[in-house]
């Protein structure tokens, strides 16, 4: 991967220099997975660089914590303030990807951390293109179902977006590539459609959106809720139930969102074409109007948008 423009790392209210960003080899993280961490985009605009929906994910990575208890030492100000000056420091003038993370650090070793133990943060930025690829934007990529399930409700909470978690899309994401497939889909442990490695998933069919619930297992993703707004408006439904494996296969258009991937089709799963096997007119759509958010094609979204 190329981490075009990374120069600087913010941590722990310090900038630091990208090759000077390490950790202890003790860190509960680095044993545990006890992380949590956001991607965020900025865009340019005709009107500057922007920030997509910044406080929705800071408060993402807020709610995370708070589920595994992990008391991040900044404010959400701090932490959003952090992330526009890192973009300035590392002069990515046009556009870029932002992590931010927060860890548990350098303490007690057991499983249970104590109340004290250290929470680092961290955030990095970079440029970075569309996750599966700029030219899956158009002609869409091609998909398997995993033989790997989420894991079950009350085991790992899929509602926080915590690094251990990401071992599940490891697996997911590896097996797919191993087998000549861009990305992998799982299932729930009910056997229903869950989500792709790293991204949720849409399914069309007879001009109706279909989308899993939060029940199925999936990260609630910002992009996710940012297209059902978008249909909102638009008047086009958008169901969130259930979705049978078959269904994929019968499906008009299916596509992927994420912070990463963006709106991006699927052109076939284990090797069944969907639809015309390209990018449907619906999910071209929604690209239009997605990406029209950046463009200032699409109105009345503005306070999604903040400067850097």
């Amino acid at each position: 991967m190329s981490y075009k423009g990374g120069k600087y790392i913010w941590h722990n209210n310090q900038m630091i220099d990208w090759n000077e960003a390490k950790v202890h080899i003790l860190s509960h993280a680095l044993h545990y997975g006890s992380s949590v961490f956001e991607g965020i985009r900025v865009y340019k605009t005709p009107n500057g660089l922007k920030i997509f929906r910044l406080d929705d994910h800071i408060q993402r990575l807020y709610n995370s914590a708070k589920i595994y208890r992990m008391p991040i030492p900044f404010t959400k100000n701090e932490i959003n303030d952090a992330c526009k000056e890192l973009i300035r420091k590392n002069e990515l003038n046009n556009g870029a990807y932002i992590r931010p993370i927060a860890f548990r650090g350098y303490g007690e070793i057991g499983l249970a951390p104590k109340d004290d133990h250290p929470v680092d943060v961290s955030i990095a930025a970079w440029e970075w293109g569309t996750y599966l690829g700029a030219e899956a934007l158009e002609n869409g990529v091609d998909v398997c179902v995993s033989s790997w399930q989420r894991v079950a409700p009350n085991t790992i909470p899929t509602q926080a977006k915590a690094g251990g978690n990401y071992l599940s899309s490891t697996l997911i994401s590896t097996e797919a590539k191993r087998l000549g497939f861009d990305e992998g889909i799982a299932l729930s442990t009910d056997g229903m459609v869950s989500e792709g490695a790293g991204e949720n998933l849409f399914l069309i069919k007879g001009g109706n959106i279909y989308t899993p619930p939060a029940s199925s297992g999936i990260l609630t993703g910002i992009t996710r809720d940012t297209v059902i707004r978008l249909c909102e408006t638009a008047g086009i439904n958008v169901k969130e139930q259930s979705i049978t494996r078959e269904s994929l296969y019968l499906a008009d258009e299916i596509f992927f969102t994420g912070t990463a991937a963006e709106i991006t089709p699927i052109r076939s799963v284990d090797r069944i074409i969907i639809g015309n096997g390209k990018r449907g007119a619906m999910t071209s759509e929604l690209q239009n109007k997605f990406f029209g958010l950046f463009s200032g094609d699409t109105k009345n979204y503005d306070h999604w948008l903040e400067s850097v």
